[in-house]
């Protein structure tokens, strides 16, 4: 592409543009947003809402036919329970953390008892306080053990929100 330039003289003077260093400024930009694209992708979480409205009672009565299963996170704590039986079980934290390999033992015990058969959704939540809060990162994992142990469908609700709530 030429241009010509008059300097106001009757002579002209002409100019190409080059363009090749923008060709490589968008072949890298192109190459960073398609590495990007793949890591937003991998990176994502598929969560749908589990549980129910935070002002219902734990269990309707339509709704208590079918139980379902809740893991609540607390600070010291994991309380796995099931809604129509009203049955809790409290696995505690120990001193490096929580135990993840009890968790997923109870919840593939869970899964193989038959009112679990046909079912593949749990409801999880997470009691955090101020003062006691839960990381992400805890939250992440009892998803990824609750996946580990058979349940397809994994949602996340407010601890008021599930359909077994312990009494503390």
């Amino acid at each position: 592409m030429g241009a010509a330039i008059g300097t106001g003289d009757k002579t002209s003077v002409n100019v190409d543009l080059n363009i090749v260093p923008f060709i490589d400024l968008m072949s890298c930009l192109t190459a960073f947003l398609l590495v990007t694209a793949v890591w937003v992708n991998t990176a994502q979480l598929n969560v749908q809402p589990k549980g129910k409205a935070r002002e219902a009672p734990p269990c309707d009565d339509g709704d208590c036919d079918k139980p379902k299963l809740s893991v609540l996170v607390e600070h010291d704590q994991i309380w796995i329970g099931v809604s129509r039986v009203n049955e809790f079980e409290s696995i505690p934290r120990t001193a490096t953390g929580y135990d993840w390999a009890r968790v997923e033992e109870r919840l593939r015990a869970q899964k193989s008892s038959p009112f679990f058969a046909n079912e593949v959704a749990v409801e999880i939540a997470a009691a955090s306080t101020r003062t006691e809060p839960i990381e992400y990162q805890e939250l992440v994992a009892a998803m990824d053990v609750a996946v580990k142990a058979g349940f397809i469908d994994v949602g996340l609700t407010d601890p008021e929100g599930l359909s077994a709530r312990p009494s503390l």
